[in-house]
């Protein structure tokens, strides 16, 4: 164990030393990201609101940050690992016929419509829905990507299709552009970010 993972993950220790789906950073890295302000809705999520408006239009006046148990921990585990496993990728030209439709999937979809999905299905075990936030990145590659952050007491953790691990969000190979707002689930803010992405697959 690293003298980070303590702090951060603090009772967890343990669930995380025999848990191997579980990555664990070398050096210390910022716990949770910084936002500067409103900036634009990706036109997939303003079109998804259009037809999920009661989803996006969930507005609260104070952050609000899960607390971390063990229980926690292993939904935060059981949902990535589910949704990954059963929704085959695929874009959405394949399933939809048109470009950046975000959706629910039902049996393939690509990376937007998996975090919507593990989203909902948090949602429905109890968490809230200020601390599930869609977010878009930047791969190493420069194309864009979505993935799920979730805000803990422990940290901003990441949800990711390409990556089995739930992960500490800077301890990813990302570049992170923008975030849901966690205090109105159709608003987006920008991201500041200044660390320094990991270099290698998320394989």
């Amino acid at each position: 164990m690293t003298g980070w993972t303590l702090p951060i993950l603090g009772a967890l220790a343990t669930l995380v030393a025999a848990n191997t789906a579980i990555a664990l950073p070398s050096h210390a890295p910022p716990a949770f990201m910084t936002t500067t302000g409103p900036t634009s809705q990706p036109i997939g999520h303003y079109e998804f609101c259009e037809s999920h408006f009661s989803e996006c239009n969930v507005a609260t006046d104070r952050p609000v940050r899960m607390r971390l148990t063990a229980a926690r921990w292993s939904e935060l585990l059981a949902i990535n690992a589910k949704v990954n496993r059963t929704i085959k990728p695929a874009t959405d030209m394949d399933v939809y016929g048109r470009e950046e439709w975000w959706a629910y999937p039902v049996d393939e979809g690509d990376c937007e419509d998996l975090a919507l999905l593990k989203r909902r299905d948090l949602i429905q075990d109890g968490w809230p829905v200020g601390a599930l936030l869609m977010t878009v990145v930047k791969r190493e590659n420069g194309e864009g990507h979505a993935v799920l952050t979730v805000l803990t007491d422990r940290g901003d953790l990441i949800l990711d299709n390409l990556d089995g691990r739930v992960r500490v969000w800077s301890d990813t190979p990302y570049t992170f552009v923008k975030r849901q707002s966690e205090f109105n689930s159709g608003q987006w803010t920008a991201i500041e970010d200044t660390h320094v992405p990991l270099v290698g697959s998320t394989q």
